[in-house]
């Protein structure tokens, strides 16, 4: 039987599931943080702090950089590096699941590169010397681009893809590369899973992650190639996924149909809601047609955009209030302030409440990442006045 909800019942099971409404989703910390949302993208991007450490603030407030740190990267291995929606922090627990997508991998014989000869002579290198960073194979890059690597790191990422290498840790921001059968417990190396299987597990987990999801947010959240979304598409109409179908009404007519982890559809989602930054590969927001559809809010990360270009800023961090995305910040440090460079609100939002959060969210950013004191740059005209009261008060 399908469940109807208004896009408004969804937007709310969406915050919940996400950790942005209620009570329990404060509790377990930074690694209950992470099996809630099944994947923590990550980005070489770095203004307030790298996202993967935002995706944590965003849900519990000023937790310390280091615990987050330590909740990803410890030893036994809590979590592990892998392609999910993007490069993203994973349960260890997951390790099994992603087995349909290594041997993708290993069957393609390519990645963004050639692979080079010493692919077999480097996993020995990791066998007798392991745990190793790129630095121990002689580098990273060749001197060139970016994209411009060296054979060794271009081997020691397919070794990575294909599983016979894991990341489970980092020094700074450099991969630490240790053999899977070292470091991933026995019965998950162990657990053999088909790539039904897998796709099916997959989707629960992403299901339950985004509360709410038509089939396209769930390919997007697993990034399935069409394999494998053909065995999503099955799991779902046959129910092996473990997902309740829903209408959403107020939802575009498209995307109307949709999925549901059952369990969420027990209660009525109710609670305080959070007010913070987000990254903009939060989870709640890295899928735009996603964003603009729950929260009528058209996202899009201008970093990669020439300046001139620009029309929220490098880094604009939607502002999360309210259950509503009400506005943007594009920050930056000086010393100890915390700058916003650029701020605005989405039309329609009310000036005097969007001003209050702002300051809000602002404040504990600041104090989150050390800084005593907020200025902000450049305003939309009919906010200045309020945001700069509320920032004094």
């Amino acid at each position: 039987m399908t469940v109807t909800l208004s896009a408004d019942e969804a937007r709310r099971i969406i915050l919940r599931a996400q950790g942005f409404l209620g009570a329990d989703a404060r509790r377990g910390g930074v690694p209950a943080v992470l099996r809630r949302l099944g994947a923590v993208q990550l980005d070489t991007i770095s203004v307030l702090a790298r996202s993967h450490e935002l995706i944590a603030y965003a849900r519990l407030g000023a937790v310390g950089r280091q615990k987050i740190e330590r909740a990803y990267w410890d030893d036994p291995a809590r979590a592990f590096e892998y392609w999910c929606h993007a490069a993203c922090i994973l349960p260890i627990d997951d390790w099994s699941l992603y087995a349909f997508r290594r041997r993708r991998f290993r069957d393609r014989k390519y990645r963004w590169h050639e692979l080079p000869d010493n692919v077999d002579k480097v996993l020995e290198q990791v066998r007798e010397n392991g745990p190793i960073t790129t630095a121990d194979i002689g580098g990273a890059k060749n001197g060139g681009p970016w994209w411009d690597w060296s054979d060794s790191k271009i081997a020691i990422e397919w070794l990575l893809d294909t599983g016979d290498v894991v990341c489970t840790r980092r020094v700074g921001w450099r991969r630490v590369y240790e053999l899977a059968e070292r470091v991933v417990p026995g019965h998950l190396l162990g657990d053999d899973l088909s790539d039904a299987e897998c796709v099916v597990r997959l989707a629960r987990i992403a299901g339950r992650a985004l509360g709410v999801a038509t089939r396209a947010d769930l390919v997007d959240f697993l990034r399935l190639k069409a394999p494998d979304a053909a065995l999503l598409d099955r799991s779902l109409l046959d129910g092996s996924a473990g997902l309740t179908p829903v209408h959403v009404s107020g939802w575009p007519e498209r995307a109307t149909k949709a999925w549901a982890d059952p369990a969420t559809l027990e209660t009525d989602p109710r609670g305080r809601h959070r007010t913070t930054l987000l990254s903009p590969f939060d989870s709640l927001v890295w899928d735009r047609a996603r964003t603009v559809r729950v929260f009528g809010f058209n996202h899009r990360l201008e970093a990669y955009v020439p300046r001139e270009k620009r029309v929220h800023g490098y880094f604009a961090m939607p502002v999360l209030a309210g259950g509503r995305l009400v506005g943007r910040v594009d920050p930056a440090r000086e010393g100890s302030t915390l700058v916003g460079r650029q701020v605005s609100v989405e039309p329609g939002v009310n000036q005097r409440k969007a001003a209050e959060s702002l300051a809000d969210a602002l404040w504990e950013a600041a104090a989150w990442v050390g800084c005593d004191d907020v200025r902000v740059d450049r305003v939309d005209p009919q906010l200045s006045a309020p945001l700069q009261q509320a920032l004094i008060r």
